[in-house]
């Protein structure tokens, strides 16, 4: 201030603004309240009376005046240094004014009563050790562009240590004084309750009603910093793992007993699973976290674990623990549990491929006969994946020409010369190359696609089919046998097709041979019966596949339209033959024996017999020997292309053996 000489201001002068008079506003667009710094006009002089009431018959208006001028001499002490020093003094908001060097220069009684300590005693103290402003970079930072004026607040939560013992949230707030350049103004909130309610609140919205276990957001919560913490810290195994399981049969628990009693099993079952991660965690470092993550399934979360091994013995400790029956309101219980066991390095692992892996190994265990815990096998999930890839691209496939065909040779056993072919069909997938039809067919026949791709394999085999016998008028015409599922019987109207695309392809029907499983065609009933039958009619051959594998039930063989039996090639490999280094393995009588049977009988039924696998000239000499009729198998020919049957058609007929 001019004429006075520079030197620390009075604590009361550092807390009051350094002006006497306020301007009133009552406007409505602002809030009424003292303005420091503006000018005010004096008011009445002395002497001159002020009437309390106005005159009668004075009109008066209600409306309050947009701009109110009062003189300070209105309230004579409201401006004073005293009155403020007293309600910072008294002021419920624990506040202390710092100077630039961070300094309390004074402070009031709430923040000494805050911090357990007297008021004065606070003064000269470092602020940021009282509420500890240091503890982190960043607010230590902020704090000290307050204090240099470079920034305008700082706010900022604190836990502080009370001397009594107890811990205390608090709310800092730091700001510069308008009035004042040399000083700050840091005010503390006590906000340790409405922490609490906070916390209170949390644990609700993370813990599962029923069971008072971590619920499904607080697991994937933990989980999530388990994984950072194990993939980026020293000094553990840098390994997770995970038991995930699920009830078996609990829902005839719900839905013959109740709810409630369901309610009460699964609170039940969480006690035992949280026994069992105490065990686990005795003299280790941490306790296995034990979370429902909804219906009646739990999770078992091994943080810094030492192996597949500590997880295998806490999936065993589970499984054994529900072993003991549950008695829940007079009512006696016994379940069990399918457990999916995952165990890896954290590095490289996210909270949504460790949860997918533990699924899947779930399903497994439920696959495999329930009541058990399964490992997971990346080798057995990779196979999985490949199905998934191959079933959601299926339909596609057929439709962008990804399929082909190849043929093996079906011999005559007495003279070695081509009877027909079975048309064999490949998918050529653009990622996993040439597949074999055991990696496909299943899936098509489970999703449905085995209905379009049958209609195309029947269409592009009769086509086929028929180009030869063209292109070959010298030689007997040969037959082509084409595979069969039951669904495309219930699926499709196979009768119609085939007689469509015979008629499309000019093929007659005694050269076209259908194949079905033995499981397939003995249990036929119904409209199967009656499409075989229609078939048959036709003139179609209709071959039952795989044949002494399935029902063998030799009743149907007498009421079936079947014109030839397939042996399944089990039996083939049980005879005699030769092994690489020259000499003869002994060959099963019983298949022997059972296999003349069989074509003793379709001979008296009037059927002829197709031996598969025929791989050794022995085999195929002792299978001539019986009286088979034909053979299919690597000794003859493996499946190949089209263009190789028509060179062999060619030889044949050239030497006249077709």
């Amino acid at each position: 201030m001019s004429g006075t000489s520079e030197g620390p201001a009075p604590a009361a002068d550092l807390v009051r603004p350094a002006v006497t008079e306020r301007h009133i506003e009552t406007s409505p667009r602002t809030s009424a309240g003292l303005h420091p710094g503006t000018s005010v006009s004096p008011g009445p002089p002395p002497g001159t009376s002020v009437p309390s009431e106005p005159a009668p018959g004075t009109a008066v208006s209600t409306r309050a005046p947009s701009d109110t001028t009062v003189s300070a001499h209105a309230f004579p002490d409201a401006a004073s240094p005293r009155t403020f020093q007293a309600a910072f003094a008294t002021a419920p908001l624990a506040m202390a004014v710092v100077d630039r060097e961070g300094l309390v220069v004074t402070a009031n009684e709430s923040l000494g009563d805050l911090l357990g300590s007297d008021a004065e005693a606070l003064t000269g103290r470092i602020a940021s050790d009282l509420v500890d402003l240091a503890s982190d970079t960043r607010t230590w930072h902020a704090y000290r562009e307050v204090l240099r004026g470079r920034q305008a607040r700082l706010r900022c939560t604190r836990r502080l240590k009370h001397p009594d013992g107890h811990s205390l949230w608090v709310q800092v707030t730091v700001a510069p004084l308008p009035a004042q350049e040399r000083a700050v103004l840091i005010s503390v909130a006590d906000i340790s309750a409405r922490r609490e309610l906070q916390a209170r609140l949390r644990h609700l919205q993370m813990h599962d009603a029923v069971t008072r276990l971590p619920n499904r957001t607080l697991f994937f919560e933990r989980l999530t910093a388990a994984l950072e913490a194990e993939a980026y810290e020293e000094g553990g195994t840098g390994r997770i793992g995970l038991c995930y399981l699920d009830l078996d049969g609990f829902k005839a628990v719900n839905d013959t007993l109740g709810h409630r009693i369901g309610d009460r099993l699964l609170a039940a079952v969480a006690e035992r699973l949280t026994r069992c991660a105490d065990e686990a965690g005795y003299a280790r470092a941490a306790t296995p976290l034990v979370a429902r993550l909804g219906g009646d399934e739990f999770a078992l979360l091994v943080e810094d674990s030492t192996g597949t091994e500590q997880l295998a013995d806490l999936a065993e400790s589970v499984l054994r623990s529900l072993q003991a029956p549950f008695d829940l309101s007079g009512q006696r219980l016994s379940v069990s549990a399918s457990i999916g066991v995952v165990e890896r390095r954290a590095a490289g692992t996210s909270a949504t491929g460790l949860m997918q892996a533990a699924d899947t190994t779930l399903y497994w265990a439920k696959a495999d006969g329930k009541g058990r815990w399964t490992l997971f096998d990346p080798e057995r999930n990779a196979h999985r994946m490949t199905r998934q890839a191959l079933s959601s691209t299926l339909r596609a496939a057929v439709e962008r020409g990804e399929f082909t065909l190849e043929y093996q040779p079906l011999v005559g056993m007495e003279d070695g010369g081509v009877r027909g072919v079975e048309a064999l069909v490949r998918w050529n997938h653009p990622q996993f190359g040439m597949l074999t039809p055991n990696r496909f067919i299943g899936l098509a026949e489970e999703d449905g696609s085995i209905v379009q791709l049958g209609r195309w394999v029947l269409a592009t085999a009769c086509h086929q089919a028929r180009r030869w016998q063209l292109d070959h008028p010298d030689a007997v015409p040969i037959f082509v046998s084409v595979n069969v599922a039951v669904r495309q019987v219930w699926d499709s109207d196979l009768v119609a097709d085939v007689a469509e695309i015979l008629k499309e392809t000019g093929l007659p029907p005694h050269l076209l041979q259908l194949e079905l499983t033995e499981s397939a065609v003995m249990g036929s009933a119904g409209r199967p019966l009656q499409a075989l039958q229609a078939l048959s009619d036709m003139g179609v051959r209709i071959a039952i596949d795989d044949f002494g594998t399935g029902y063998s039930n030799l009743a149907y063989l007498s009421r079936l339209p079947v014109s030839v039996l397939k042996l399944d090639g089990a039996f083939v490999r049980g005879f005699q033959y030769e092994n690489r280094d020259g000499t003869d393995t002994h060959p099963n009588p019983a298949d022997e024996v059972i296999v003349e049977a069989l074509i003793q009988l379709a001979h008296r039924l009037g059927l002829t017999v197709t031996a598969e696998c025929v791989e050794t000239a022995s085999q195929a000499s002792r299978l001539r020997g019986i009286g088979c009729d034909t053979g299919q198998g690597w000794l003859y020919s493996r499946p190949v292309a089209a263009d190789r049957i028509s060179a062999l058609l060619e030889a044949a007929a050239t030497c006249g053996q077709v």
